[in-house]
């Protein structure tokens, strides 16, 4: 475990903080101790005609409701529970500033607000954001004073246009198929920051197993001397200091102590940075990937990823969770399942969730909401590329993202294909902000430049499912191909089934029931665990394969093919899934993490405990 300085904190505990929906700090990475949280209560109103702005509502606008901030309007968790479409909606909250957090810079962040997002200050618009999935933050600095001050957001949002990526959320009225109910506008935490006019702006990690080093490049403002210290444990492991006159500055941090972040064991050092007056903690985790032939390294260790698919959504909260123990809970489950990581699915997970992926040692692939706007138009260049560096920029220092996945089944539009070109951008820009991860351009299809061959495969029969693949891992065929008119994998590359299975299980047994999976779903539990079994073994046994990913881990509303339900009870033997998952694979290294047995016998007695409680 790391030291308690960079867990997740909330506002100072008072009557009104407990109160607060969501309270820890919202980036467990960059965390300063001088910030309050904004979720709450928020004056709301819907506006239908999306006019709101042509009337003026940020200036003057008698608004009719209230709403629980950082709920959206679509969850029962916000107060609101508006379902329909939502073209614009409007929010409003006072806050009151002392002399004393006026004396720096005041910051006012956001997580995220879905799509495009219009920021006023006591009647002054003060910014603009498009993208409903990057954090963005405004400097209000010169817009507030002593007393109070109104904060006015207005969102807008348009799910049907094709000109925004939306993910999985519902192109139609109600949800159906795998798409689900719809997001709008802020669904992450508001806060402010109160910051020292000389100050960190953000810093980037770059860490060495090898010589034991870890690479900082910060960005400051103001002069003065950057103090780095580490540690692991309350022990200190080293420090560092430069000083810089503002702007980007680089330094390396030698570590005394070699304690490398793997799979399944998050050893995190903690951080604190320096720098006039302002004090920032932060973490890191020393680790290394590779490829190399077939085969993902990690800390020069072949690895199979026994991924899952998660789609981070709740039944209360849609894609925002009820509380930070819900996020961790995700991970736990998947953990006693005999998962080691998951495709975050469609959308960007917040940073709070990374932590704990980052705390527990858990594989995370960064991936984009990149569903829902027609990548066939040129218009798609503008549209994807700056919010997905955002979210790079955001998540770069998380060593759980050991990969990134900007966009998934580029599926044609209207009978028009994919502008390759945008899929080629966007896995050159990803590589060359950072270079040190893999990336894939398109999960599944179609490809055109990536790293990693990746396929999806919901074949059902598992005499089909095994032909595919066997002969190809034996040398005794060519790389499958599910796309031969699309696509085609012509060298030696890491290769795995990013998502399979999709077993639609209703425990009802009620065809009727408007359940939704991939194939015939099965008929009993026992049949779902022998075909689960069928599939995973292939995959698992195959030597040419560095992983699989299936879908999924829980249910999502009508689609039911997850291990757990939406609500997150098991639904079939968790105990009978972790032995097939945690079976030898055949890419692995003789010489397996010793130190993963003993945690996993306590895993697979925990599912039985979740099992029995369920």
């Amino acid at each position: 475990m790391h030291d308690t300085a960079t867990t997740p904190t909330a506002t100072p505990t008072s009557d009104a903080a407990l109160a607060i929906p969501r309270p820890e700090h919202p980036e467990p990475q960059f965390r300063r101790s001088t910030w309050r949280n904004l979720n709450g209560d928020w004056d709301f109103d819907l506006d239908m005609s999306a006019s709101g702005i042509d009337r003026r509502w940020f200036a003057e606008h008698e608004f009719s409701r209230t709403i629980t901030v950082p709920f959206c309007p679509e969850s029962t968790l916000s107060g609101v529970g508006f379902t329909d479409f939502i073209p614009c909606c409007w929010y409003r909250k006072t806050i009151t500033l002392s002399a004393e957090e006026l004396s720096g810079r005041v910051i006012l962040h956001f997580g995220a607000v879905d799509y495009l997002a219009h920021v006023y200050v006591n009647g002054d618009e003060v910014g603009t954001h498009t993208g409903g999935y990057a954090s963005f933050s405004l400097d209000i600095t010169t817009k507030v004073h002593e007393g109070d001050n109104t904060v006015v957001v207005c969102a807008i949002d348009d799910t049907r246009g094709l000109h925004q990526p939306t993910g999985k959320q519902c192109d139609q009225y109600t949800s159906y198929s795998c798409l689900y109910t719809r997001t709008t506008g802020i669904w992450q935490t508001v806060w402010l920051e109160f910051v020292p006019t000389v100050h960190i702006e953000r810093v980037r990690y770059r860490t060495n197993i090898h010589n034991a080093t870890v690479m900082i490049e910060a960005a400051l403002s103001g002069a003065g001397t950057l103090h780095v210290e580490a540690s692991f444990e309350g022990r200190p492991c080293g420090s560092v200091d430069i000083a810089a006159q503002g702007g980007i500055i680089n330094a390396v941090l030698p570590l005394t102590e070699i304690h490398l972040w793997e799979p399944g064991v998050g050893n995190l050092y903690d951080l604190t940075l320096t720098y006039g007056e302002d004090l920032v903690h932060s973490y890191v985790g020393l680790r290394e990937i590779r490829l190399d032939g077939y085969r993902f390294l990690i800390n020069g260790r072949s690895v199979f990823q026994r991924l899952v698919l998660d789609q981070g959504f709740y039944p209360d909260g849609i894609y925002t969770a009820p509380t930070a123990d819900a996020l961790e809970r995700d991970i736990l489950l998947s953990e006693q399942a005999g998962f080691n990581g998951a495709r975050l699915h469609e959308r960007v997970f917040e940073p709070l969730y990374l932590y704990y992926c980052d705390l527990h040692g858990y594989l995370a692939w960064g991936e984009m909401a990149s569903w829902g706007f027609d990548i066939s138009k040129e218009s798609s260049y503008d549209i994807f590329i700056p919010e997905w560096l955002q979210v790079i920029q955001r998540d770069v220092n998380h060593p759980s993202i050991i990969g990134w996945c900007p966009f998934n089944e580029t599926w044609d539009f209207g009978g028009r294909r994919q502008i390759d070109g945008v899929l080629s951008m966007a896995y050159r820009m990803t590589k060359a902000y950072d270079p040190e991860r893999p990336c894939i351009d398109t999960s599944g299809h179609y490809h055109v430049e990536t790293d990693i061959y990746d396929l999806h495969d919901y074949e059902q029969d598992l005499d089909n499912f095994g032909q595919r693949y066997d002969a190809w891992g034996q040398g005794e065929a060519d790389t499958p191909e599910l796309y031969p008119d699309r696509q085609h994998c012509d060298r030696v590359m890491p290769f795995f089934i990013s998502e399979y299975g999709g077993i639609k299980w209703d425990p009802s047994h009620q065809e009727d029931s408007g359940a939704w999976g991939y194939g015939q779903q099965a008929n009993s539990e026992e049949e779902f665990v022998t075909r689960y079994r069928g599939l995973t073994n292939t995959l698992l046994n195959n030597p040419k394969m560095f992983g699989f990913c299936y879908t999924q881990l829980y249910d999502v509303e009508q689609e039911c093919n997850g291990i757990y339900d939406y609500h997150r009870h098991p639904k079939v033997d968790i105990a009978a899934i972790r032995a097939i998952n945690t079976g030898c694979a055949a890419i692995e290294d003789e010489d397996r993490d010793t130190v993963a047995q003993p945690m996993a016998a306590s895993a697979e007695s925990d599912a039985h405990t979740t099992r029995e409680a369920a």
